[in-house]
Order: structure tokens, then sequence, then C-alpha cells
């Protein structure tokens, strides 16, 4: 009996038992396929680092085909070249070896030339005299064979003199003759040889001279243009390749808007890892493209809007569900083009809800007022006001879509955020809901006084709260901004406003503050800086998307030219809109003829963003108080070193003076007003430790919390007198 059995034995027999059931254990797991033999080899000849690319790729094979042709056709012009660069290394040698060019300058060198004159003299007719035996014996030698053989002999000895000669004047490092006296064009020779491009990162600093690059994509054509991706040395990197494009492009000899740098990122990418694209000519000198949108019947806001072309020609979508837009530049840029492209979407989707506010007052948004909800053209204070219930209206309107998604479930509502289901089902109310305004600075700078629960600020002050209130919280509830402005300086536009906007389109602005204020400090340090882009490319921007792009999900910003959309086609988007609107049933506010006024909650309202207290507005002017130049500028340039305790302590003066482009003796006394005393210090450079004069970055720090703390008590003195 088994131990089993014997645990069994002193069970009661009385207990009930369970109903026995017979089965037979079945296993559903399929058996593993074993991979044929065929398929291990082809494997192997994809993932093999010993077989060429244009052996594993039909591309790579058809380029490498054209460039065999290529090279065939141009071997005979490349021979009689190298042979013309040997005769010439040849016929050098030559004379400096029967000058005696070497035992000249050592007497040189020794002051000794007058002593040594008449040994040189008679050693250089002796090798006269040796050059002339040796072409009369190969010329009789020659001859002799000649008339012994026939004229082959002449056939094959200048076959092999033209040999010999092409082998000496052939260009490889290390060779006589590898550079020319007269260099010819740059311009895409280096789509042939691959030296001329190892040479480009060399002149532009980008590698050393000992340095070279690894070739990971051959140059191929794509497009208007030549691709090329290479790796970098170890430990350079390729955001410093990004951050200098324009020193590349000056070597490749091309204009720096045909050239786009790129970091490889992803599984395929790592942080030496750069992709390269040259444009055959100005890419942004062509007739804009219409927008495609006048081809489609309706859109879907949750879709990314169809926003402009990159230099590649590739399209860019622009996505505008749980983010917000910010579009500044200078007038006369395509400012207001490129925020009526990211409407046009929203317009042809009859779900959503318009607000626009256009306090520009001109004829540009004229054609919205078929669709939006809430329409508004004028910059009086009147309007300024108006706008401001707005914003109360949506803060309220933002607040109650938070209180609805608590008690729905989580298969209507997964997470706190609004879905596409949810924003086309009328029970719900929480449509997509875009508020568009046209230059924001105006409110912004408004200083009509306004109460807000007994307290009294500026509306500007409030409409920057309020803004900013909106852009943290409403995206996910489905309300999104979309501002222009055309004065992107800090005094217009809060800093704490700038931050929580996650799109940013710049275009050409004056300067590289200007630029950062839009995308965002220290994009200019990374080569993203929107005031070189060129007057007569209208419409052409720095775009840093808050999404995945056609460029890729990992791109931190892109040259982008946006789609042309003139006055009649708006119009025809926005008629197009509104009969879309009529047949859903969903046409309201101003375009429906309802002159209803906002339901306003201005103290539920005040106490969501603070309880109105002018206190965040005087902190707000503390903070964004306009630093005196050129303090500002340098406090701009080291933020990430001013800001981090393992930045720099020291920045010598000659990269501050590069860096921000003032003169160096003026740039020192304005300084030393702020109590900024240069010194000395050792930096490393790419020649070794130098000791070189700058300033510490303590120092700069205390200045500009002095210039901080006077502002802190300028502003306490104007709010006592408030």
């Amino acid at each position: 009996m088994t131990n089993d059995d014997r645990e069994l034995a002193g069970v009661d027999s009385s207990l009930p038992v369970r109903a026995v059931l017979e089965g037979e254990f079945v296993n559903d797991v399929p058996p593993a396929e074993r991979t044929s033999w065929r398929r291990q080899a082809v494997n192997w000849w994809q993932r093999s680092p010993r077989v060429p690319l244009w052996a594993k790729d039909r591309v790579h094979a058809v380029q490498a085909v054209k460039d065999l042709v290529v090279a065939v056709l141009r071997s005979p012009f490349r021979f009689m070249g190298a042979v013309v660069r040997g005769l010439v290394v040849a016929v050098r040698w030559w004379r400096s070896w029967v000058i005696v060019r070497d035992y000249r300058e050592a007497a040189e060198q020794s002051e000794k030339l007058a002593d040594k004159f008449t040994d040189i003299r008679e050693l250089t007719l002796f090798r006269w005299k040796v050059t002339g035996a040796t072409v009369v014996t190969v010329a009789v030698v020659v001859a002799v064979l000649d008339l012994v053989y026939g004229h082959r002999v002449l056939w094959i000895a200048s076959g092999s003199a033209s040999v010999a000669l092409a082998i000496l004047g052939r260009r490889k490092d290390g060779s006589p003759g590898r550079k020319a006296v007269l260099a010819g064009p740059r311009t895409l020779t280096w789509t042939m040889d691959p030296q001329v491009l190892v040479d480009a990162f060399r002149d532009a600093k980008l590698i050393g001279k000992d340095e070279t690059l690894r070739l990971v994509d051959r140059a191929t054509r794509r497009g208007e243009g030549w691709a090329v991706t290479v790796d970098l040395p170890a430990t350079r990197k390729a955001a410093d390749v990004v951050k200098h494009r324009e020193a590349l492009a000056s070597a490749l000899a091309v204009d720096e808007i045909q050239l786009s740098v790129e970091r490889v990122r992803g599984n395929g990418g790592h942080a030496g890892r750069v992709a390269m694209w040259v444009a055959d000519e100005d890419p942004y000198a062509k007739p804009p493209i219409r927008t495609p949108l006048l081809g489609v019947h309706r859109w879907d806001a949750w879709r990314p809007v169809p926003f402009g072309t990159d230099a590649r020609g590739r399209r860019i979508d622009l996505p505008m569900v749980w983010t917000s837009v910010l579009i500044g530049a200078i007038p006369r840029q395509g400012k207001t083009m490129a925020e009526r492209l990211a409407a046009a979407g929203l317009i042809l989707d009859p779900h959503t809800r318009l607000y626009v506010a256009d306090f520009k007052n001109g004829k540009d948004w004229k054609a919205a007022e078929q669709v939006a909800h809430r329409f508004m053209s004028g910059d009086d204070s009147e309007h300024v006001l108006a706008f401001l219930d707005w914003l109360v209206e949506l803060v309220a309107d933002v607040q109650g879509r938070y209180r609805r998604m608590q008690d729905l479930d989580d298969l209507t509502c997964p997470e706190s955020k609004v879905t596409p289901d949810m924003s086309r089902d009328p029970s719900l109310d929480m449509p997509i809901t875009a508020l568009v305004v046209d230059e924001v600075q105006i409110p912004l700078e408004d200083r009509t006084p306004v109460e807000v629960q007994g307290k009294k600020l500026t509306a500007g002050e409030y409409i920057g709260e309020l803004l900013t209130w909106l852009a943290k919280k409403a995206p996910a509830a489905g309300v999104i901004l979309v501002l222009a402005t055309q004065r992107p300086d800090s005094k217009t536009i809060p800093s704490s406003l700038r931050a929580v906007l996650g799109s940013r389109f710049a275009l050409r602005v004056m300067d590289w503050r200007d630029s950062n204020i839009i995308l965002g400090e220290q994009m200019n340090t990374r080569g993203y800086d929107s005031s070189r882009l060129l007057p007569s490319h209208k419409g052409v921007g720095i775009l840093r998307p808050d999404g995945e792009t056609q460029a890729g999900a990992d791109v931190l910003a892109l040259t982008v030219r946006t789609f042309y959309m003139p006055n009649e086609d708006w119009r025809e988007i926005c008629q197009r809109g509104r009969a879309l609107r009529e047949a859903e049933g969903t046409l309201t506010g101003h375009a429906a003829g309802q002159a209803s006024q906002p339901v306003l909650d201005h103290a539920a309202v005040a106490k969501a963003i603070g309880g109105g207290a002018p206190a965040p507005a005087a902190a707000e002017r503390v903070d964004e108080i306009e630093l005196p130049e050129p303090l500002a500028s340098v406090a701009d340039y080291l933020a990430d070193d001013l800001g981090s305790d393992d930045g720099r302590d020291f920045v010598p003066t000659a990269e501050l003076v590069d860096a921000l482009g003032v003169e160096p003796k003026g740039f020192g006394l304005d300084m030393a007003e702020f109590g900024c005393s240069p010194t000395r210090d050792r930096v490393p450079t790419e020649d070794g430790v130098k000791q070189v004069r700058g300033y510490a970055v303590a120092d700069i720090r205390a200045a500009i919390q002095r210039a901080r703390e006077t502002a802190v008590i300028e502003a306490e003195v104007i709010d006592d007198d408030r």
C-alpha cells in the first residue's frame, strides 16, 4: 500500500465527493515551425555586416550600378588627369634633385651658403650630366628594341610610363599631388567622392584632422536632392552638427537653406549618427502649394491638419487635439495664413465649436463668421472686455466638463480626457472647442482696470492668467488655444503662458531672442533660429510640434513652408464648414444668429485660477522683468549653466562676444557696471589648455539676482501706490 492509499484509507467515506470527470490533456500550443535552411540563409545574408548594402537592397543595387556606369565613363578622363598630375610631380621631384635643393636649404639654414656654393655648383653640373646620359641611354635602348621587335616596344614603354605616372599622381591620402593648386567647385562633389564630405566636416571643425566619418548609407537620390547618413567619430555628437549647420553648409558650398541635418534617433540611431539631405536648389524658391483641404469634403478634427511641406517636399501635418499652438512673426510674413491653416481643419469638422477673436480688425477672418460660435473683430477696450468674458465662460465650461467626466464609466471615458466619441455625443456637450486669437498681444497689453472679487488689476493681467489656466488644463477637456502675435517678446507673452503652449511655429523674426521666446529657451544654440530665415521666403518658419509628424516622432523642430490659402479658398472652406454644420444640426451661437451673452460665474473662475488676487500677477511681473542689456542676453545664453549646479563655473569673454555679436570693449564696460569684473582661468581648447579672460558664472548669477531684487522693490512700490 502506497502512502497515498494510506491517507485515503483514513478518510471518512460519508464525506461528500464532487463529480469526477474523465478527460484527456490537450496541448493547444502549436508546435514550433522549424525555419528552413533557405530562410536561414536569407536572414544571414540580410543581417551579415560582411555583405555589402548593394547586395541586400534593390535601391542600393540600382545606385551601385549607376555609380559603376558613371565610374566607367569617367575613367578615361580620371586616368588622363592622374597622368598629368604624376608628370607634374615627377618633373618637380627631378628639378629638386638636379638643383640640389635639400643641400642648398641645409647650407642656407646653417648660414654657410657662400662656403658651399662651389660644391653645390659642381654637384648640380654632375646631376645634369647624369640626366643627359640617362636620357640618351634610354632613347638608344628604346630605338634598338624598336628596330628589333617593332613598334610594340614604344606602346609598351609609353603604357608602362603612363601607369607609373597615374599611380604617382593618384588622389589618395599621403600621395603626392593629392591637393590641386586651384580647387574646383565643391557643390555635390561629395556625392561622388566621400573624401570631400570628410574634408567638409574637418573644415567646419566638426571632426578633428586625424578623425574620419563612417558611411552608414551612401549618397542616394531622394526627391530633389541627395541624402546620406554617416556616423561621427567617438565622443562627437550629432547635436553639434545640427548646431553648426551653417558652417557645414559653407564647407559644402551650398546655402544653409538647402542643407537639412538631423540626428537619427530610435532603434536605428544613436547620439553620433547624422542624416543629411542637400537640395539641388533653394527648396522654397518655387511657387507655393495650395492647401490639400480644398480637395476634401470634410475633415476629422482628431486627425492632424495639413500644415505645409518641408524642404524635401514631404507633407507636414499639425496635431491640434490635446495641445495648443503659438504662432509668432514680424508683420507680413504669413502669420495669419498659418493660423487660418490650423483652423481650416477644425472648420471642416461639423462637430467642433469655434471662438474667433480678430484683434487686427481686418478682413482676414471675416469669412469665419459663418461657422464661429462666437466671433469678434476689433481692437478697442470694449472688445478686450468682451474677450475676457469669453475666457471666463471657457474656464467655467472646462470645469463643468471635468465634473461630468467623473460620472462617466470607464468604457466611455477611460481617463480624464475627451475621446472622439465623447466629442461627437450631443448629450455630453463636450465638442472640440478652439479659441483662435489673432494679434493676442493686444488684449495682453490692455491696461483697462477690472475688479475681480473686490481686487483691482488690469484686463491684460487677468487675461494672461485666464489664458495660462486654459492652456494648462483645457486641452485634455477638448478646448485648445491657437494664438498668433507679431510681437513675440517677453513683456507681451508671459513665460508661464508660453511654457504650456505645446506646438510652436516661428516665422521670420528680428533676432534670436524673439525666436527663442516662440520656440523655447536655447533653441538657437541647437541650430533653430527663425531670425536667419530670408525675407523672400514668405510663409517659411520653424515648427516645433507637440506630437508626431511625417518627419518622425523624435524630431525636435523642422523648417516648414506653409500651404497657400488665399481669401477665396478660405471663404470656400468656411462656406463648406457652414453647410456641414447645417446638415448635422451643429450650427450654434454667432453663426446661427444667436446673440446670447456668455453665462459668467466670475467668483468660481476667480477661485479656480487662484482667487483673483493680484499677487500672482505681481509675481509674474517680477519674473518677467526685462533685464538690461547686455545682462539679459547673457542670461538667455547661459540659461542652462545658471539654472544647474552642474553647469560651467567660468565662461570666456571671447565666447560671449561671439555668441551675442557685441563689441568687446563696450561689452566689458557694460558688464562692469553690473558688478561683473573679468578674470583669468584655464579652459580646455582644441590646441590644449589655455589661460583666457572671462567671467565667473557665480558673478553673473549674482548680478542677475541683484537686478531682480531691484525689480521686486519697484514692484512693491507700484502695488502700494495702487
